[in-house]
């Protein structure tokens, strides 16, 4: 009888302790179900990227090669383009931004939208890449004539923003003059001497800004 009355001791607790073990894996697992959920919720900076693509990449590329980047016209980024001449024979670059931001530099190679760098051309050449809204052109880089200065936004990743298939860019046509010659400066040297013209100085009698692609708050723009 001791015996038998032992075993039935023994199955009680087996089915007394089956039940617990069932509801400390039903904590454990729950425990680890909102711990997941947790972790996948972006915090800071990374709240701000989105994580789908931003807009669409076109087979049209610049000169350079890199595609544009369509995005919709509502709320796409904006540029407009001033240039103005300084005292010192230079050129004084500005640029007017709407809903578009520089990135600091080392920013991770990604398309985020509204964000990125400015790329700064003098007659189609690329001239600087910007990343704040001034720039100096120094005396001496343009030769007398008209040329336009271009300055076009790019995401991050290098890909060029665009709407309607345009590039998002501004360009302003200026023209560096030689100066006057001084009086009497003429009979100084013989006529044919190599040393008888004056060196190319940049001077700005006019400077007509033009807005290609895609528009800048300020369409009229501004260089004299």
């Amino acid at each position: 009888m001791s015996y038998r009355c032992s075993t039935l001791r023994d199955m009680s607790w087996s089915r007394g302790i089956l039940p617990a073990l069932a509801v400390c894996v039903l904590l454990v697992t729950g425990a680890a179900g909102c711990a997941s959920d947790d972790a996948s919720t972006p915090t800071g900076q990374e709240s701000a990227i989105s994580p789908s693509p931003v807009g669409k990449v076109l087979d049209d590329t610049d000169d350079d090669g890199r595609h544009y980047r369509e995005v919709g016209k509502k709320g796409a980024p904006q540029v407009a383009l001033e240039v103005e001449p300084d005292a010192e024979g230079g050129w004084d670059v500005r640029l007017n931004l709407r809903d578009f931001a520089f990135s600091p530099s080392g920013t991770q190679a990604r398309a985020v939208t509204g964000r990125g760098l400015a790329r700064l051309f003098a007659d189609g050449e690329p001239l600087a890449d910007l990343r704040d809204t001034s720039y100096r052109i120094p005396e001496g880089y343009l030769a007398h004539g008209t040329h336009q200065v271009t300055a076009r936004l790019y995401a991050d990743d290098g890909t060029v923003w665009a709407v309607d298939g345009k590039p998002v860019e501004s360009t302003a046509d200026i023209t560096a003059s030689e100066p006057e010659p001084e009086p009497g400066s003429a009979s100084e040297s013989p006529a044919g001497d190599p040393g008888s013209s004056s060196p190319s100085v940049l001077s700005a009698p006019g400077a007509f800004p033009r807005t290609e692609g895609q528009g800048s708050p300020d369409r009229g723009g501004k260089a004299s």
